[in-house]
């Protein structure tokens, strides 16, 4: 039974939201604009989560082929075997003045245990330096390579007492390939997953479809489906591939293919798309395309390709590691021909030897991954969740913040903007009126008006004999009157004028973009209420700070340019892109950046995905739909459009932490490696490889501590300034 198509069609620009069900439950997308939102049925596939950390493979950067489970298994054996090399060690025990127990085959203890941590813990970093080696860009992988590399020579050829060289690195090789392990292994968790936001996508259609036959109907798997079969799709149930209804008419919920918030009216000869809801009834429909020739696998397409453009930027730790890379192999050859050529070639290996090994600190594999997992910690305690490394780091270059208006800036659900009485009746009875007869209808319009009636504190007198005009709007009996509401749909019908007064007041809202309800009492209009989807109050903090920090904003939206240029105009955004389909909202993101500038998405729907995948920085509203918060770097896991500030100070003052971290771990490298290789021989002053190991570890605390002061950042959203 439908009650409120007349509410929703006061001229062409909101005709869209007509025919609504008042009996039904609401639909899996109720919420947005002034009809149905965003909020998705979850389906068959509810509870299931698509991205698993530990089976996360990335297939670009420094960690191609390698997933979070690899690098936590081998970090927690690597530290197993560390500790006996460690102890055993000769060198660090002789640096802490204690001797390790002594017994047959004890001596062997490090070089075997240390061969095997070579082997396995550093499999990772061997691979991935000869990858960085063949493709000729240096980065982590090749410095931390060549330092274990070159420790794990040396250390044998110690252990075996060929040329008397007192080079034993086995503790520095375990402990150095334990903490890369560990860091790479916080890294690696705090990567998003772009398999992650495809499989949400996939997610969409259902396992199976009824397929009707001469025989009757049968239940058949997805792929099973041809082009030409013919299907039922039932009430609360998916499209399972694109198609034309053939029989039945229904309302379906399109928002994660369209953007639109509302349901659309399907009738036969109306095309529909994979993904979508039937809300109300059940359909016959014909299928057209399947598989990839679907809407949605175009989006899915539109997604992949947006994450692998989005991909490529290079971390900033590797191009310190790179820097590194030249200077200490650069330092290591010119240490061995100038020892060399003064004569002494044993003191030329162990310069050398020395200054490869500790060419690559400790520090420099934990400078980023520390800032990043304590960034992650304190965001996640203000309600954000960082899902995507490299857009922490971008956000602090974002020029433009560009925001999805329903369910971002708005909150997706109608509410009552204006109240005009016609011949002098009071606005406070009627919406008390409007509220009577609303009060046995579910439609959103309807609780909004109860709402705001019930927000008045006002007495709404008892209302009978409801019932729902299709097309026009609802009646009832109130007081021995008959009240009814609809819009100008509903005065047609019923041959009734608007006052011209009131006329000139509900033009100006329709000139907006608000929805017009008329209230009448036995035929005569009392006056109208207008709706609108809500502005948050939060957003116009959120926006206002945003410029305060230099950053423009930005809104995107499929509703009607009154309606997006009323919104724009309340919260002073500075620009505007109205009547946008999903393909379109990634263009638009294309567009902005072709101008030259960096840009941070926030959406909450399917067809925000490939919008949020492809700006420099995607932040998903965490009421949302899965597959907005699988495309996104960043989940709000409010709906509050300030955490979007917090995102701001967070990445600027985590930025700042990893330069200093960097800055700390490469000086420290600029000032030892020199030493080490000799420079101030001639005055005595000469770095030992065990100084120099020390003088590592001490680099390494000193990072982290400067990472604990991370914690000191405020994050809370509402004490944005």
């Amino acid at each position: 039974m439908k009650d409120h198509t007349a509410h929703f069609a006061p001229h062409e620009a909101t005709a869209e939201h007509a025919e609504h069900s008042a009996t039904a439950a609401p639909t899996p997308a109720q919420a947005a604009g002034v009809g149905h939102g965003s909020h998705m049925e979850q389906g068959p596939h509810a509870g299931h989560n698509t991205h698993d950390d530990d089976h996360v493979v990335h297939t670009h950067g420094q960690h191609a082929g390698h997933s979070t489970a690899m690098f936590k298994n081998r970090f927690w054996l690597t530290l197993a075997l560390s500790v006996p090399v460690v102890y055993f060690s000769p060198m660090f025990a002789h640096l802490l003045g204690y001797m390790p127990p002594h017994f047959p085959g004890s001596a062997w203890i490090p070089p075997i245990l240390g061969t095997v941590i070579f082997l396995y813990g550093g499999q990772p970093f061997l691979r991935g330096g000869l990858h960085e080696l063949k493709a000729r860009r240096p980065g982590m992988m090749l410095l931390i390579g060549m330092a274990i590399s070159v420790a794990f020579v040396a250390s044998w050829v110690t252990s075996l007492g060929i040329g008397g060289f007192d080079l034993d690195f086995w503790w520095e090789l375990a402990l150095l390939v334990a903490i890369m392990l560990l860091g790479h292994w916080i890294e690696m968790r705090a990567l998003g997953s772009a398999q992650g936001a495809l499989d949400a996508l996939a997610a969409l259609l259902p396992d199976v479809a009824e397929r009707i036959t001469d025989a009757g109907t049968e239940t058949v798997s997805v792929s099973e489906l041809r082009a030409g079969d013919l299907v039922l799709v039932r009430s609360g149930a998916r499209m399972p591939a694109d198609g034309t209804v053939t029989e039945g008419r229904a309302e379906f919920d399109e928002s994660m293919i369209t953007g639109e918030s509302k349901t659309v009216p399907r009738s036969p000869g109306d095309t529909v798309v994979a993904g979508t809801v039937a809300t109300d009834n059940s359909v016959r429909v014909r299928i057209t395309a399947v598989g990839d020739d679907t809407a949605l696998a175009g989006i899915q397409r539109l997604v992949a390709e947006a994450q692998a453009s989005s991909s490529r930027a290079q971390a900033l730790a590797d191009r310190a590691a790179a820097f590194l890379f030249y200077f200490a192999a650069g330092a290591g050859v010119i240490t061995f021909i100038v020892w060399t050529l003064l004569g002494s070639v044993p003191e030329a290996v162990t310069r050398t030897v020395t200054v490869l090994v500790i060419a690559c600190p400790h520090a420099l594999g934990l400078a980023i991954p520390l800032v990043i997992a304590i960034s992650t910690e304190q965001a996640a305690r203000a309600g954000v969740l960082i899902k995507n490394r490299m857009a922490l780091e971008r956000m602090r270059t974002v020029d433009v913040v560009l925001f999805d208006k329903t369910g971002t800036l708005t909150k997706g659900e109608p509410e009552v903007r204006d109240i005009a009485e016609a011949d002098g009746g009071g606005r406070v009875e009627l919406l008390a009126l409007a509220a009577a007869v609303e009060a046995d209808s579910e439609h959103p319009v309807a609780r909004a008006i109860v709402r705001a009636a019930s927000e008045q504190g006002l007495s709404v007198p008892s209302a009978t004999g409801f019932s729902s005009m299709t097309g026009r709007g609802v009646s009832a009996q109130v007081d021995g009157r008959t009240v009814q509401v609809g819009g100008p749909s509903l005065l047609r019908e019923l041959a009734v004028t608007e006052p011209a007064e009131l006329a000139a007041t509900t033009g100006a809202w329709m000139d907006r973009g608000a929805a017009v309800l008329h209230v009448l009492a036995d035929g005569r209009v009392l006056g109208a209420v207008s709706l609108e989807d809500a502005v948050r109050t939060e957003s116009r903090q959120a926006v206002a700070a945003l410029q305060d920090r230099g950053i423009k904003v930005a809104m995107i939206t499929g509703d009607a340019r009154q309606v997006a240029q009323a919104v724009a105009a309340e919260l002073n955004i500075d620009e505007v892109f109205a009547e946008v389909l999903p393909a379109d909202k990634d263009k638009k993101v294309t567009e902005l950046q072709n101008r030259g500038l960096k840009v941070a998405m926030v959406g909450d729907g399917v067809n925000d995905s490939p919008a949020l995948a492809r700006a420099e920085v995607g932040i998903a509203i965490g009421a949302g739909t899965d597959v907005a918060m699988e495309s996104a770097g960043v989940v709000l896991a409010g709906n509050d459009p300030r955490a979007v500030l917090s995102m701001v100070d967070l990445s600027r003052a985590s930025y700042r932490k990893m330069w200093q971290n960097l800055v700390w771990a490469t000086g420290y490298n600029v000032i030892s490696v020199p030493l080490a290789a000799g420079v101030l021989a001639f005055a005595g002053i000469m770095l030992s490889p065990a100084a120099g190991a020390v003088l590592m570890s001490v680099s390494t605390i000193v990072v982290a501590l400067n990472a604990q002061l991370l914690r000191r950042v405020k994050l809370n959203p509402a004490q944005v300034r």
